[in-house]
């Protein structure tokens, strides 16, 4: 089979314009970041050689000429989060308005759909339970588990095993627990969940199919996954605590419960807070779980899975608009808080 060039001269075209901006876009940042600093820095340096040799004092930097400055630094992130950010966010705002075709205003009309809905509603009540159990059970089991391990014989290899689900990614773990959730009929069993029931004397389920049993079920995937994220970080924070707190609080012969809930766990908290907002924010973005082991069937679905749903399956681009819009109504709090408990230890 010969190669038609003229045929596929538009890819070419398009992957030469895609080159050509990707040059032009990364010459841009070198040129912002290094060319142009650099150049600044050698005008000083030559100003200070000249001030030290002919002994005239050293002009003084204008607070404006700072300020500039700082700005012009600033200037390439500002630009990338108002192309990234900004303009998708108020575009996205205004399409949530609008009918499917993204042509007519339909005012509110799409988000009383949202809370209207039955179907939807369900997507709402999974999406809150996904909130709710992720995070508090995720950080739960990493705090304990860092809690035994501490100190331990085999504390690296112990971390080390509940760690490595983080190297999966989230399409990678789905498929291992599709397996282990799989039913295969009656006899033996290639899932290991049934196949444990089945030697315990009982009958073999489709566990991904049954509601809400099988929202349960995913979410102890992203339980599995995040779970080492959580041990790490505590597990640093546990390790912080001062070595002369822990030893006054034995020689008061506190109790191992008592260490845990009067010295770890105030030393520990900001730690906590961090692991549980983040665990919080991906909880509620994610996508990947659901879409890969049940695609959203069988009351699984979650606001993420919805909104790609009904934006791209069922062109419905005013309601699928309107879920990415309430999915980032629900973050902004959560960062809020962040920020403000950041700022408060800053400040203490």
């Amino acid at each position: 089979m010969e190669f038609d060039f003229a045929a596929e001269q538009p890819k070419f075209l398009m992957l030469m314009y895609g080159l050509i901006a990707f040059v032009a876009v990364v010459g841009g940042l070198l040129l912002l970041l290094d060319v142009v600093p650099s150049w600044f820095a050698r005008r000083r340096e030559a100003q200070l050689v000249a001030a030290s040799v002919g002994g005239v004092p050293l002009p003084r930097r204008r607070k404006q000429r700072e300020g500039a400055f700082a700005f012009f630094f600033l200037l390439p992130t500002l630009l990338l989060l108002t192309i990234g950010l900004v303009v998708p966010a108020i575009r996205t705002t205004l399409l949530s308005f609008m009918d499917s075709s993204s042509t007519n205003w339909v005012g509110a009309q799409n988000y009383e759909w949202m809370f209207s809905e039955d179907s939807i509603v369900r997507v709402l009540i999974n999406t809150l339970i996904w909130v709710i159990l992720v995070p508090l059970v995720a950080t739960g089991f990493g705090l304990i588990y860092a809690v035994l391990v501490d100190k331990a014989r085999f504390e690296a290899v112990a971390k080390s095993l509940i760690f490595l689900p983080m190297a999966i990614s989230f399409v990678g773990a789905s498929i291992i627990w599709r397996f282990v959730y799989a039913y295969r009929g009656e006899g033996d069993q290639i899932g290991l969940l049934n196949q444990i029931v089945v030697s315990l004397g009982g009958e073999p389920k489709q566990w991904l199919l049954e509601s809400p049993l099988n929202t349960f079920l995913l979410i102890v995937i992203m339980v599995w996954i995040q779970a080492g994220f959580a041990m790490v970080v505590l597990s640093a924070a546990i390790k912080a605590i001062p070595a002369d707190i822990v030893e006054a609080a034995r020689l008061d012969g506190v109790s191992p419960w008592q260490m845990f809930w009067q010295i770890t766990m105030p030393s520990i908290r900001p730690a906590l807070i961090v692991v549980v907002v983040t665990l919080s924010i991906a909880t509620l973005k994610v996508f990947d779980i659901v879409r890969t082991a049940t695609n959203g069937n069988y009351d699984t679905n979650v606001i993420a899975t919805e909104m790609y749903n009904q934006a791209f399956r069922y062109q419905e681009n005013g309601q699928g608009s309107a879920l990415a819009v309430f999915l980032f109504v629900l973050v902004i709090p959560i960062v809020i808080y962040q920020i403000r408990n950041l700022r408060k230890q800053r400040e203490g």
